[in-house]
């Protein structure tokens, strides 16, 4: 196979397999998980608190998390899947201030907990950004994907003709 072909397929030089995207999928997945283990840390001790919904959509936004996390270490370079990783953990970093309003940097300062999630959150949101960036338009990749599978019927187009 010639060097240009290499280049649009995806090699592994530039492709999924390039060493810094290896890496921030990396760190984007293992900053995810710590953040959905922070939240459940903090909410699994408080469900059934009646006036206080947070642990309920920690539980439902850690799961997302961990979907995300997984599937940013298994799935294709998908530019919809980074900005889902991104925008769960951006949900998260900006529902802080947005629940504790004006007193956000004393119940930080009060809470370590929190302040691990809010340095994984803005780690995890840059390295989700630069994947984004990194990665291919959506139709690009699943173009890549189709043309990687095989043929249904077993054979490639060219073996097929005129019996």
């Amino acid at each position: 196979m010639s060097d240009e072909a290499d280049l649009d397929r995806g090699s592994d030089a530039v492709g999924r397999n390039a060493p810094k995207k290896r890496l921030l999928r990396g760190v984007a997945a293992q900053t995810t998980a710590v953040a959905a283990a922070v939240h459940l840390l903090w909410a699994w001790p408080r469900l059934g608190s009646p006036p206080d919904a947070r642990p309920y959509f920690f539980l439902a936004g850690s799961a997302l998390a961990v979907a995300v996390a997984v599937a940013t270490l298994r799935a294709g370079e998908y530019r919809r899947l980074y900005a889902l990783g991104a925008g769960t953990l951006a949900a998260f970093l900006g529902g802080f201030p947005a629940w504790h309003g004006t007193d956000a940097a004393a119940a930080l300062a009060a809470e370590p907990l929190a302040v691990v999630a809010v340095i994984v959150e803005v780690v995890g949101v840059g390295s989700f950004l630069a994947l984004y960036r990194l990665a291919p338009p959506t139709s690009v990749a699943v173009e890549r994907r189709r043309e990687d599978e095989p043929d249904e019927r077993g054979g490639s187009e060219a073996e097929e003709g005129p019996s």
